[in-house]
């Protein structure tokens, strides 16, 4: 009889043995990709109407809305006062309204702890209007009638993004519990 020899490690399932996520990478990517959120408008081209969605916040929405848990309540802070930094707001909104927000998911999901996709989709519109609304009336400009019908297509445009930051979010969850090759 002929001594069979063990399989390459290049096989469709013996690399994987012995492998586990990267505690590091599945921590990092939550913070990173809603820190990332927050610098990409500075980017955008400039225009006269505001048309880019607050990124950092939609994606603070979508972590927390597509893995409850992942992001503790008190994650709103640094992240809001990084996002302080970079939006244009006065300094301390983002601090307050992302704390805020993430206090009421928690509460939503304490009281009604069934989720399904048009109820997230319900949440993040309701905050992300109530974010840009609230913008608007502390930005210091006159609050007229011409400046909220500006705000229009940012806020329709911040509303109709969330699923695909939902989508994005979900592939970087994958490549965050991905199991990554020890060094």
């Amino acid at each position: 009889m002929e001594r069979m020899e063990p399989r390459a490690r290049s096989d469709a399932y013996g690399s994987r043995i012995n492998r586990s996520h990267s505690p590091l990478i599945a921590n990092v990517i939550p913070w990173i990709s809603i820190l990332l959120g927050s610098l990409l408008p500075i980017f955008a081209i400039a225009a006269a109407l505001p048309m880019v969605p607050p990124l950092g916040f939609l994606a603070l929405l979508g972590w927390r809305l597509v893995r409850p848990g992942l992001l503790p309540v008190w994650a709103g802070f640094p992240l809001g006062l990084f996002d302080d930094l970079f939006s244009g707001q006065p300094f301390g909104f983002a601090i307050l309204f992302w704390s805020a927000s993430l206090l009421a998911i928690e509460f939503v999901e304490l009281r009604w702890p069934w989720r399904g996709f048009w109820q997230d989709w319900f949440t993040a519109s309701l905050l992300v209007s109530l974010y840009l609304i609230t913008g608007w009336l502390l930005s210091g400009a006159s609050p007229t009638l011409p400046s909220l019908i500006a705000l229009i297509p940012q806020l329709l445009f911040s509303i109709l993004a969330f699923p695909i930051i939902a989508r994005v979010i979900a592939r970087l969850d994958r490549l965050r519990l991905m199991r990554w090759k020890r060094l």
